[in-house]
């Protein structure tokens, strides 16, 4: 903080902390082209820094980390309006207000972090940019996890590209999210201090790690596996609908299985709208038998369950000489979308779409194993959870080589909701050194290599497939598949709460 400057306050604050949360959203997707741009993520936090310094009491700097946070969220799923307002028939100023009412519940973890930071102790300014990195840890954590978690954005995936992205296969989205944060508050002193040089270490620290060159992993030795993955662009409206959608979408998927030669077939998440019991006559006789025989497997979204039994979304997997049918269970189920909390069921009742309540899968299912694959599917937003999907790794000689995410965000509609979930499956494959193949009903369905690169992709909103290779990879764990294969976000807890109240409470010994 500069010496002798007013402190900001009031309503020009919190507009300035609007607009940096705006500026955070934009940096995990832009709405321009869908990049992630680390470097404005870095400028949006450390703007949010600089409000919290300047901030009068420990309440308005809540207040500024809370707005910012609302903001923030606001402008990163925005996108729910349309399947609450467009698909589900809520009223729009309802549909406003829910999006309102979630970003504003979620926002407290920031606003609490902002107040903490501002309570701490003024401590040298590398020591407060340790607590202000500890806190962001925490609030992006409780975020993660409190409710079943909705993680959706979370600042470290604008650096899938960045120059944090180096560290993901150590410490995982939110170590890189930690990182950025301890540098933004550092360039955030620095220039409120006029440290120029100081200022100009952590801006040449951060161009030369966003454009230091990637190290190329080893060659794998497995051969690569021809896929073709199914994108059948269903309209989102009629997807359920007996007189419309379903034939649609069960006779296009129906042709493309039946008559694709590539090893591995994927349709996306609930590409058979149905339950088995429910389909045509001979309809899933004839996919068994297509791939009973020959050299060709296939992972097929489809609802499965009865109603004493309960439902589940899940993926059947079916290939030659296959004793028992391979199910996984979505484990990691959608709020409102596939469960109703506790309390809310009137809200849930005021919508015209296909919710219940399903039953979980367990977490760390095994993998469908293919031509020396071990193919490890995950449904929808199921690959926001890194530490659930970590858990395939306890056993090395068991760990995937692909994973496989099934998705349908045409309930979102032509939004940024498609890019956003695109970077985040990126950022799994970083973390994990292991390619990803996408296959959803609108976008994007793409191959991402094990270094994070989209090396095959399908044009969004078109009814196509995409033939190509994807290059599996059975080398070790990484250092991050290790430890949260073991304890989850644990490690991640500790360090955040330790680095944020040793670095800000505890005051060092002079010599």
């Amino acid at each position: 903080m500069t010496p002798g400057a007013p402190p900001r306050s009031g309503w020009p604050a919190l507009l300035l902390a609007a607009l940096a949360g705006a500026a955070q959203a934009a940096s995990t997707a832009s709405p321009l082209d869908g990049a992630p741009l680390w470097w404005l993520q870095i400028l949006s936090l450390g703007g949010l820094v600089a409000l919290l310094e300047r901030a009068p009491t420990v309440r308005s700097a809540g207040l500024r980390g809370w707005v910012f946070a609302i903001a923030w969220l606001c402008a990163t799923f925005w996108w729910l309006y349309i399947s609450m307002h467009t698909y589900g028939g809520l009223a729009a100023p309802l549909a406003v207000l829910a999006v309102l009412g979630l970003a504003a519940f979620l926002g407290t973890y920031y606003g609490v972090a902002g107040a903490v930071y501002r309570a701490l102790p003024r401590r040298a300014p590398w020591r407060r940019s340790l607590s202000f990195g500890g806190l962001w840890l925490v609030a992006e954590l409780l975020r993660n996890t409190w409710f079943t978690g909705f993680p959706w954005g979370a600042g470290g995936y604008a650096h899938v590209d960045g120059a944090a992205h180096w560290l993901a296969p150590l410490v995982g989205v939110y170590g890189v999210g930690a990182m950025a944060a301890c540098l933004a508050a550092a360039l955030a002193g620095a220039l409120a201090a006029r440290r120029w040089v100081a200022a100009a270490a952590v801006a040449l620290v951060l161009c030369t790690g966003s454009y230091w060159p990637q190290p190329e992993l080893p060659a794998s030795k497995l051969p690569p596996l021809p896929v073709a993955l199914l994108q059948g662009n269903i309209p989102q409206d009629e997807k359920f609908q007996a007189g419309s959608g379903v034939p649609l979408a069960l006779a296009w998927y129906s042709e493309q299985l039946l008559e694709s030669r590539e090893s591995l077939l994927v349709a996306p998440e609930t590409a058979i709208p149905v339950l088995p019991q429910e389909l045509p006559q001979g309809y899933a006789e004839a996919l068994k038998e297509r791939f009973s025989r020959g050299e060709q497997a296939a992972l097929i979204g489809i609802p499965l369950g009865n109603s004493s039994a309960g439902y589940s979304n899940a993926a059947i997997g079916l290939k030659p000489a296959q004793a028992d049918l391979y199910v996984y269970e979505k484990h990691h189920l959608v709020p409102f979308g596939e469960f109703v909390p506790p309390l809310f069921r009137w809200f849930t009742e005021l919508m015209d779409i296909p919710l219940g309540d399903f039953r979980r899968g367990a977490v760390g299912q095994p993998s469908f194993d293919w031509q020396g694959q071990r193919l490890a599917p995950n449904i929808c937003y199921e690959d926001l959870f890194g530490d659930e999907l970590a858990r395939r790794f306890i056993d090395p000689a068991r760990a995937p080589t692909v994973f496989v995410n099934l998705s349908n965000i045409g309930w979102f509609g032509n939004s940024i909701a498609i890019d956003q979930h695109l970077n985040i499956s990126r950022m799994r494959a970083l973390e994990f050194e292991r390619p990803m193949v996408r296959a959803t009903n609108t976008g994007a369905t793409v191959v991402i290599d094990a270094a994070g690169r989209v090396t095959a992709s399908l044009e969004p909103f078109t009814r196509a497939v995409l033939r190509t290779q994807v290059q599996g990879r059975d080398d070790p764990p990484t250092p991050y598949a290790r430890w949260a294969a073991r304890w989850g976000n644990t490690p991640l807890w500790l360090v955040g709460l330790a680095v944020a109240l040793l670095a800000g409470l505890v005051p060092l010994r002079r010599r």
